[in-house]
């Protein structure tokens, strides 16, 4: 089995092939522990094409914890700056519930393709809300504040954010 996977990530890698996506999958389908070192690797790799169809392969398996918070470190290493939503767009593959924090920290710091997905997940998911989780949104959130890349997406994000934040601490009242 390990010889298949090898050959289907070596497709999955190579820039020229053309049916990568259909490797990434077949990754992940077949991905042993072994496997997800490689793909958690390739994800905080240099080429961010290939550490997407990582991200890919990943979404397939049933590592969903470990897959998302080396996916969250891809997303906000600098290096990925100008792909982000592309990462950010393969979350949709996985399960999201209990990563609200991490999700409103892209919708904040974000590019905006990274920060108009993120909003639309903060909108339409489910996701496992404490007091907790409200309190790290709200120090991500006066971060923000104190460091806005520009004032105009501030005063857009300034209404959306405290009517979320307050509905959330409704939750808890």
């Amino acid at each position: 089995m390990q010889e298949e996977i090898q050959k289907a990530l070596d497709h999955m890698c190579d820039p020229k092939e053309s049916d990568a996506y259909h490797y990434a999958d077949k990754v992940g389908a077949m991905a042993d522990e072994e496997t997800k070192g490689v793909l958690l690797n390739l994800v905080r790799g240099e080429d961010w094409e290939v550490a997407y169809l990582a991200c890919r392969a990943l979404s397939k398996t049933s590592w969903n914890d470990d897959a998302l918070e080396t996916i969250f470190e891809a997303i906000f290493d600098k290096k990925n700056k100008a792909r982000q939503g592309a990462f950010v767009q393969i979350l949709e593959e996985f399960n999201l519930s209990e990563y609200f924090v991490d999700v409103f920290r892209v919708y904040l710091f974000g590019n905006y393709k990274a920060s108009t997905l993120a909003k639309d997940y903060l909108d339409e998911l489910e996701f496992e809300i404490s007091p907790r989780t409200i309190r790290k949104a709200e120090k991500h959130w006066n971060h923000y504040l104190h460091n806005p890349e520009d004032e105009e997406s501030a005063g857009l994000k300034k209404s959306e954010v405290e009517l979320m934040l307050k509905e959330l601490k409704e939750l808890f009242e």
